[in-house]
Formats: C-alpha cells, structure tokens, sequence
C-alpha cells in the first residue's frame, strides 16, 4: 500500500471484492465507495457538477460500512448519479454522514461497468493498523 489512502480489488467466486484504506476509518469509508462505484462508472471520467448527500446507520462498524455503500448504491441507481469523489465527513460507531460529488449520467459520455446489485455482509471487515484503517467487502454482482 504505497498510496496514505486508495482502493483495489480482490477476486471472489461470481462476485467482486473491495479493498480499501486510509489514514483514518471516515477515509477508509471514502474510498470503499469510490472503489464500489468505479465499478460501474470509472470515476476519472465524470465532473464534479453537483452533489449528494448520503447517510447510513448500522449497529457497528460492518453494518454500518455495508449500509454505506448500499446508500450510494441507491443515488447512483434511483437518481441516476454518477461519481467522481466520495467525501466522509462524520463517522461514529452507528452513524455515518457522506457526500458524493459528480453529475448525473450522461451515457453519450459515461460508459457502463459492471452492474452491482449490493454489498453484502459476506466477508466484511472494518480493522485498524499502525494507524491504517482497513476496510473489505463483497459486492453482489
């Protein structure tokens, strides 16, 4: 992990594997949903025109990363939002408050990824590292 703060993927038989991180757990969050919806729209080619407030609870910090990013799930799908950058700006133990900048879907411009039906609670893990935070879930494809 050269980068303070990122995202990949890890395989998962029929579906995907987020891996994401940062130097604390609202970044970590940040970027797992960067990383879920980079799935189904690359992220470098859509503009910061408006933005979308997104607020999930759960009952600790797996089910509350879950509901997350099942959250943005839901803008992009019903709204038909597109995403460039994923900000956290509160997180507690059952709460978390976030913004997803980007534009709604142009699709002259923005091509189609993978479908993402949801993340699921398979797998999921919410650790911290010599202050790295941790994050891995896997999205239903």
């Amino acid at each position: 992990m050269a980068e303070p703060a990122g995202y990949d993927y890890f395989d998962v038989e029929a579906d995907v594997g987020v891996h994401a991180w940062g130097p604390t757990r609202a970044e970590a969050f940040a970027r797992a949903a960067l990383g879920v919806l980079a799935l189904v729209i690359a992220p470098d080619g859509v503009d910061t025109r408006e933005i979308r407030e997104v607020r999930a609870q759960g009952d600790g910090p797996e089910t509350l990363l879950v509901s997350f990013i099942n959250e943005c799930l839901y803008v992009h799908e019903i709204e038909g939002f597109a995403v460039r950058r994923v900000d956290v700006d509160a997180l507690s133990e059952r709460l978390v408050h976030g913004v997803l900048h980007g534009e709604p879907i142009d699709l002259a411009r923005h091509s189609a990824g993978t479908v993402v039906k949801a993340a699921t609670l398979h797998g999921v893990s919410v650790t911290e590292n010599s202050g790295t935070h941790d994050v891995r879930l896997v999205v239903d494809v």
